[in-house]
């Protein structure tokens, strides 16, 4: 996917050669298989790099704890610190010890977003899942919709909805301004907000990585220099493309983490605000 600056030799100093960058077509690969439908993109690199993190998500899991013992070995003892790490530092600081029941779906929701993430800067694939704003939107919907369920089933529909829409103490002929806001941050904006956030990030985040690698190839071109000193110079400046893609490379992998962590913190904030109601 970075090859896009050097297709068909295309480097500095070469005749009629200009540097293009990396845009958005990155993220729109051409179907491997086209269903020929018109909101479908059929199976394209997203579908496997989907699987992959799909295969990895599982086989984390079957790895570490098919052989589980009161002695974990290395494998368990990271799985086992994946669950206390969302429980402490998730579930217990927004849900209290009655949020222990969504552990498992919150663990599996961080480990599912990270994988999909990670799939960025895995040589091959080089193609983050969320960075095409479908999949971050399916995940943010299931957790709307696991929200509403949730409130619904504590507090009935009339006390669900009564929460969400009427904030306690406003007076009363200030709600016809109050409660449509309250209607389109709660119902509109937050979910929105909590796809585009991933979306937005790993989209960004790809892109400059790209434009490192892409850049840093173009300008590597010593021997077809007119000069030994502009060769060295390009090649000088490519050796800093290099060095700024593996250092933002890091830095991408720690955000990935990051925001596999933020959505579950807001998944956990919001299921722990359905089931306390009124606010």
């Amino acid at each position: 996917m970075y090859s896009a600056a050097s297709e068909e030799g295309c480097h500095l100093f070469a005749p009629g050669c200009k540097f293009e960058a990396p845009g958005t077509d990155l993220f729109f690969p051409t179907p491997w298989l086209d269903f020929g439908l018109p909101y479908a993109s059929g199976i394209t690199k997203y579908t496997l790099v989907l699987v992959v993190a799909l295969l990895v998500s599982a086989g984390f899991w079957y790895f570490t704890t098919r052989n589980s013992k009161v002695v974990p070995s290395r494998g368990q003892s990271m799985a086992e610190m994946l669950v206390s790490f969302i429980r402490d530092q998730i579930t217990r600081t927004t849900m209290g010890k009655e949020g222990d029941k969504f552990i498992p779906l919150l663990v599996t929701l961080f480990l599912f977003i990270f994988s999909m993430n990670v799939m960025g800067i895995i040589p091959g694939l080089q193609l983050p899942v969320t960075s095409n704003l479908a999949f971050p939107a399916v995940l943010a919907i299931f957790v709307f919709v696991l929200w509403n369920a949730v409130g619904i089933r504590r507090h009935g529909v009339g006390g669900h909805f009564k929460a969400r829409l009427v904030p306690g103490g406003v007076p009363a002929w200030i709600l016809p301004v109050v409660v449509p806001i309250e209607a389109l941050s709660n119902f509109v904006i937050r979910p929105a907000t909590h796809m585009i956030r991933l979306f937005a990030t790993m989209f960004a985040g790809h892109l400059l990585l790209a434009v490192f690698a892409a850049g840093g190839w173009y300008m590597f071109n010593l021997f077809g220099a007119p000069s030994i000193g502009l060769g060295l110079l390009s090649t000088g400046f490519s050796a800093i493309a290099l060095i700024g893609f593996l250092v933002f490379t890091a830095f991408e992998l720690f955000i990935m983490a990051v925001q596999a962590y933020v959505f579950v913190l807001l998944s956990s904030i919001y299921l722990g605000e359905a089931m306390e109601g009124a606010h």
